[in-house]
């Protein structure tokens, strides 16, 4: 079982496209449990709750994919050392520019959406996306989900009673802009979610899939890994059989869980040594 260690010892938890901290909170747990420090910061201005949102979403129409990806950089700057970095949905993408900015020791992108330069994007993806894209008003709107559409999106692998249920404890309306920037991001050169893919310096990166998930499915997380062909850093890949989107919180969520920690630690703890053996003055 992955523990703490002097290198390794906070993770932090970043959430996606309508959903809050709150669909964290059993991977939390689970890595409290084991004696890290877990930290689940909301995207800026939603710190309130579900119901709260819910009951004026204006905080969440305001949301860009920049200052979003600065808010984080601030918190995890405020750490004494780069922790882990999880991010699932729209937080895997965050996560992987956070990489981009060598913040992190380790990161894992849960069921990602994709950086600038995955162009495919499947009927089941679309589906998805679509009460939020067949309006171009909505890119500036916090727009709801309905049961229905969660469980399309979410809950999928569940019992609608499950689903329904995980809808009235998670969801809460999306920001429209950050969707459209995401999609669009391709059509303009150096985009929001561009990345150097390149880069060999940056800290390793897991992208988890599920073979269920109607958002982003294997195909388009494999086509995300692959962008990273051209740097030496560890780029891993891992698909899980009967996963939904919402790999955080539908069961069997442990499965991912376990694997993502026990993946992140032991390429966290192999990184630091190497570049503090390749650092200046050291040998």
């Amino acid at each position: 079982m992955a523990a703490p260690t002097g290198r390794v010892d906070t993770i932090v938890l970043i959430h996606g496209l309508w959903l809050t901290p709150r669909s964290w909170e059993r991977w939390a747990d689970r890595y409290r449990a084991r004696g890290f420090q877990v930290l689940t910061p909301s995207w800026p201005g939603m710190e309130a709750e579900v119901e709260e949102l819910r009951a004026d979403p204006t905080p969440i129409a305001g949301q860009r994919i920049a200052d979003i990806t600065d808010h984080y950089a601030r918190i995890i700057r405020e750490q004494p050392r780069p922790p882990i970095i999880m991010g699932h949905s729209f937080g895997g993408l965050i996560a992987q520019l956070l990489v981009a900015r060598k913040l992190s020791t380790a990161a894992v992108a849960v069921h990602p959406v994709p950086v600038d330069g995955v162009q495919e994007f499947p009927l089941s993806t679309l589906r998805s996306v679509f009460p939020i894209l067949d309006n171009p008003a909505h890119r500036h709107r916090a727009v709801p989900m309905t049961p229905d559409d969660f469980h399309f999106v979410f809950g999928n692998t569940m019992s609608r009673q499950e689903s329904d249920a995980a809808w009235e404890r998670y969801a809460v309306p999306a920001a429209g802009h950050v969707l459209f920037e995401a999609v669009f991001s391709n059509l303009e050169p150096g985009g929001v979610t561009k990345i150097d893919s390149h880069e060999s310096e940056r800290a390793p990166l897991l992208l988890l899939a599920g073979d269920a998930d109607n958002v982003v499915p294997p195909r388009t997380v494999r086509l995300n890994a692959d962008i990273y062909r051209p740097s030496r850093a560890l780029t891993g890949y891992q698909e899980f059989p009967g996963r939904s989107h919402f790999a955080i919180g539908a069961p069997g969520w442990e499965e991912e869980a376990d694997f993502a920690l026990e993946w992140a630690m032991e390429a966290a703890n192999e990184f630091a040594q190497t570049a503090v053996s390749q650092a200046p003055g050291r040998r």
